[in-house]
C-alpha cells in the first residue's frame, strides 16, 4: 500500500516536471522508446538468458540482476555514447563509462553474494 502511494506521488512529479519541458513531443518520444526498448529487447532477453543459462533457484535473481543491468544501461545509453570531449568540462564531469561498469560488477558482486548464502542456508540443516 505504502510503496504503491510512493509510485503514484513520484509520477505525479514526473507529469508536473513534464509541464515545464520545451519539447513535450520529443520528451513523449523518448518516453515511449525507452517503454518499447525495454519491453521489445530488455526483459526479453533477460528472460531468454536466464531460461537458457540459469538452473533452479539461481534464476530469479540472476534475471533480476540482468533485468537491473538492462535497466542500468538503458538509462546510462545517452551518456555511454556520447563521443570525445565536450566544450563545457562541468557538464558532465564525472567518468560515466567506468562508473556504468563499476554499478555492473557491484551488481554481479551482491548478486554472486546472494546465491552464496541462498545456497549456505540450503545446506544447513536443523539441529534436533
Amino acid at each position: 500500500m505504502t510503496a504503491g502511494a510512493v509510485g503514484l506521488a513520484l509520477m505525479g512529479v514526473g507529469v508536473s516536471l513534464l509541464i515545464d519541458v520545451r519539447d513535450l513531443r520529443g520528451a513523449l518520444v523518448w518516453l515511449a522508446g525507452a517503454v518499447v526498448l525495454h519491453d521489445v529487447v530488455i526483459a526479453p532477453v533477460v528472460l531468454l538468458i536466464g531460461t537458457a543459462l540459469v538452473r533452479g533457484s539461481a534464476r530469479g535473481p540472476v534475471r533480476a540482476a540482468l533485468l537491473v543491468a538492462g535497466s542500468l544501461t538503458m538509462v546510462a545509453l545517452p551518456v555511454l555514447l556520447r563521443p570525445g570531449r565536450r566544450a563545457n568540462p562541468s557538464v558532465l564531469p564525472l567518468d560515466y563509462p567506468r562508473n556504468w561498469l563499476v554499478m555492473l560488477v557491484v551488481m554481479a558482486s551482491v548478486t554472486a553474494v546472494w546465491l552464496a548464502v541462498r545456497k549456505f542456508e540450503g545446506r544447513r540443516r536443523p539441529v534436533e
